[in-house]
């Protein structure tokens, strides 16, 4: 975008979200500019949480529809919006409340495990609800009687399962961009930088793999994991395995190393929809609103809550 388009348009925000009252939340896989004008940038976890402690009266998303959704039910006294409408998710499509209540009818003693990355219906339907930055303690701290389904991503859960020891029944869904990491392509990167450490979401189909699970160069966690390990660690180089826009943070956090993306030509195009002009007009015509129902959005809270007191 040109630099002098860009700068009326970061004044023009700036303008509107003092008159509106407004915080944007943006998500480390949206578009660079969005992440620059965001005042707060985060994983599902730390959106989620910010989302629920803002005293704004409006938050925008810079995301995808799940995440508002999540803001709007943690926060029913605000107002909030999502430049795009409809923003989709393939992961959060996976699966429907509809499957999850059939389910706990032939199994009423199980438990229903939702990844944060579903839709309302399907968190009104859930027990408890995880990140990928709480998931393995939340699922380590369940009953070891009790059966449990994970949804809707069946790599996070065969990841999950694997490092805690619980079998569960998994959901058959994916996050598309992350499935089209596997063992092979991530295994030929690090053989052309052998000097480099790897940073893997475990989303990714090859978290399962013993070559990648025990190998000590490949460093697997959420996207706030990615975006925190290199400050504790001494490697000059790093892949990082997970959507491109988190290297934008980690290029502003850490000038002098060097990162490499390992799905560079496999962004998310759900996350890439929110655009300056957009979120600009977003705040300018109050749009696009995502309300969840009251009778919804009490059922789907609880899991919300439970997911936020584990830190």
């Amino acid at each position: 975008m040109e630099e002098t388009k860009k700068k009326l348009l970061f004044e023009e925000i700036e303008q509107l979200k003092h008159d509106k009252d407004a915080i944007i939340l943006a998500h480390y896989y949206a578009r660079p500019e969005l992440q620059q004008v965001a005042d707060f940038l985060g994983d599902s976890l730390a959106l989620a949480r910010q989302a629920g402690e803002t005293k704004n009266k409006m938050i925008v998303f810079c995301g995808v529809q799940f995440m508002a959704e999540t803001a709007s039910i943690i926060s029913p006294d605000k107002r909030v919006l999502i430049p795009v409408e409809n923003a989709g998710c393939t992961l959060a499509e996976g699966v429907k409340g509809s499957d999850l209540a059939e389910w706990k009818r032939n199994n009423p003693n199980g438990l229903v495990v939702s990844y944060v990355n579903t839709t309302a219906d399907v968190k009104a339907e859930t027990d408890w609800c995880v990140t990928s930055s709480n998931a393995l303690k939340v699922i380590a701290q369940l009953p070891k009687d009790k059966k449990i389904l994970f949804c809707p991503d069946k790599n996070l859960g065969k990841y999950i399962s694997l490092k805690t020891g619980r079998d569960m029944e998994l959901w058959n869904a994916a996050c598309y961009v992350h499935a089209e990491l596997t063992t092979h392509n991530l295994q030929s990167i690090m053989e052309k930088h052998p000097l480099a450490e790897c940073l893997i979401h475990p989303e990714s189909v090859c978290c399962s793999n013993p070559s990648i699970l025990h190998n000590p160069k490949c460093h697997i966690g959420s996207t706030s994991f990615i975006m925190n390990f290199p400050a504790t660690d001494q490697a000059k180089e790093y892949i990082v395995a997970t959507e491109s826009g988190a290297i934008t943070e980690l290029k502003r956090r850490y000038p002098s190393l060097t990162f490499i993306e390992a799905l560079p030509n496999n962004p998310c195009e759900y996350m890439k929809l929110t655009t300056l002009e957009g979120l600009r007009d977003s705040l300018l015509y109050e749009r696009y609103e995502v309300k969840v129902p009251e009778q919804l959005r009490k059922k789907a809270l609880l899991p919300i809550e439970r997911m936020l007191s584990i830190s």
